[in-house]
């Protein structure tokens, strides 16, 4: 599976999104009317490391991470606990290969945050981040409302 595979169906399935450039990255953010100067991150995907975040070797060729923030609850249901935010340039005090493929694992950064990550996901992954990309898309509206445009 591309990359852009997966930000079309993001585009085509989520009303109000848009494709945003920036740090690297694109990023599919809910941004309906263009209210906000980027709008409210859903999902990113990522190609090479940042100064900040290399715990997944982004720098291998052919690899990508795909990065997005859910619920706390969830994030907890499927990795037991938040952990603390990393000291600058370090990533999360989990126990997780952050350079294993095809695997949903907590983000190596931004773990603290609720955001999950996998690395080059395949089809069958890919159906089963859907609903987690439904929950972000929620999520992000929620937090869109909040900002009472």
């Amino acid at each position: 599976m591309e990359s852009e595979e997966i930000l079309n169906y993001c585009l085509e399935h989520l009303g109000g999104t848009v494709l945003v450039n920036s740090w690297g990255e694109k990023g599919i953010f809910y941004n309906p009317d263009n209210k906000l100067k980027r709008g409210i991150y859903i999902l990113t995907v990522k190609e090479k490391d940042g100064d900040n975040d290399k715990g997944s070797f982004l720098d291998r060729d052919g690899i990508y991470r795909v990065n997005l923030g859910i619920r706390k609850q969830t994030f907890i249901k499927m990795f037991g606990k938040v952990p603390k935010r990393p000291a600058k340039g370090c990533v999360v005090d989990l126990k997780y290969d952050f350079t294993e493929t095809d695997k949903m694992i907590p983000h190596p950064v931004y773990a603290w945050m609720s955001w999950i990550c996998i690395l080059n996901p395949g089809n069958e992954t890919f159906e089963k981040l859907k609903p987690l990309i439904t929950e972000a898309y929620e999520y992000a509206k929620e937090k869109y409302e909040k900002k009472k445009l």
